[in-house]
């Protein structure tokens, strides 16, 4: 049996609740290991992994504030961003590793879904060297839904720390969508996916674009392992209006002095996203990719509404869980 984290009886109730959310032809359950490969934020390969952990390396991708130094050691991380997918966890990644005192990883290892059978030393030999006093990080953003992440990190280090970068779930289910069409551009349209029945208007929660979103229960899992205190959830939208806002919040998480901030930030409006820039660099600012910033695909108003409706009461279900309202609801009810 799991070890207890500190929410008592908390998982009896919201997995009952949860799972009488689902019409029948829809349940999903957190024991249930049928979570489908999906293609990740970034094509992370073997190739470029054993790269990083090669000896002749510089870490697997290091700082963007200083020069790598050949010294100090590689350790294990001691926190983890572990998604969610397309929610803004490269940008997070991206904007923590400004701060002397991180080192990350810059491509993402996948080792507690794909390649836990390596074991840890592996892993470890993918992390870049640090020095005492600073922190070992890495995100992968499908370790959120997979089912035996949560055991095997608790199993690493039961005081890992772990930050979830959420997004209001319809827009996140079509963002996700967005990049597989920019793959594959003869998948059916997102309407026919979305649906098990359009004209029933069951929505089809096995889509993982769909079933990712459904945070409460993937949380649900997670809460069996370790206690909230240990777990950070950084609004996706609020990393593109106040990046600096949320970035004190993860910083102080992480028990960081408050150095990235926003002369850090500079906000491009092309690409409708903060960039991140040195202060006291005078050159252009570091942007996200060509593949972040994508124009969505227009959908059918319909298709949003039943859709909202579908996620409403596990959003409520995850503020609840969390202590936290994201305000999607609102924030939807504004447009």
């Amino acid at each position: 049996a799991p070890p207890r984290a500190s929410n008592g009886s908390r998982e009896g109730a919201t997995g009952t609740w949860l799972r009488t959310q689902l019409a029948p032809g829809e349940v999903i359950t957190a024991q249930s290991a049928a979570f489908e490969r999906d293609p990740q934020e970034s094509s992370t390969t073997d190739e470029e992994l054993s790269r990083a952990g090669s000896p002749g390396s510089r870490g697997g991708g290091g700082s963007s504030s200083t020069t790598t130094p050949d010294y100090g050691e590689k350790r294990l991380p001691q926190a983890l961003i572990i998604g969610v997918k397309k929610g803004g966890t490269r940008a997070l990644l991206e904007a923590i590793r400004a701060h002397p005192d991180v080192r990350a990883v810059g491509t993402e290892p996948h080792f507690f879904d794909r390649n836990y059978e390596k074991g840890l030393e592996w892993y470890r030999n993918v992390m870049p060297k640090t020095l005492d006093g600073q922190i070992t990080m890495e995100k992968t953003p499908s370790y959120f839904v997979t089912n035996e992440a949560p055991r095997r990190i608790h199993s690493m280090a039961k005081d890992t720390k772990l930050i979830v970068v959420v997004r209001n779930p319809v827009t996140r289910a079509i963002s996700d969508y967005t990049q597989t069409l920019s793959k594959k551009p003869e998948i059916p349209t997102f309407e026919v996916l979305a649906f098990k029945n359009r004209t029933l208007g069951l929505i089809d929660a096995s889509w993982s674009a769909i079933r990712i979103g459904i945070y409460a229960l993937h949380l649900e899992n997670w809460l069996q392992y370790f206690p909230l205190s240990q777990i950070l959830f950084v609004s996706g939208e609020r990393l593109i209006t106040d990046p600096a806002g949320e970035m004190a919040k993860v910083q102080d998480f992480l028990g960081l002095k408050r150095i990235v901030t926003e002369k850090h930030f500079y906000f491009n409006k092309t690409k409708g996203f903060p960039c991140l820039k040195k202060p006291e660099d005078s050159s252009a600012p570091r942007c996200l990719g060509k593949s972040k910033g994508r124009t969505h695909p227009k959908i059918d108003p319909d298709v949003i509404h039943r859709l909202r409706k579908f996620y409403k009461p596990f959003n409520v279900m995850f503020y609840q869980m969390t202590g936290q309202d994201f305000q999607w609801e609102q924030e939807e009810s504004d447009k």
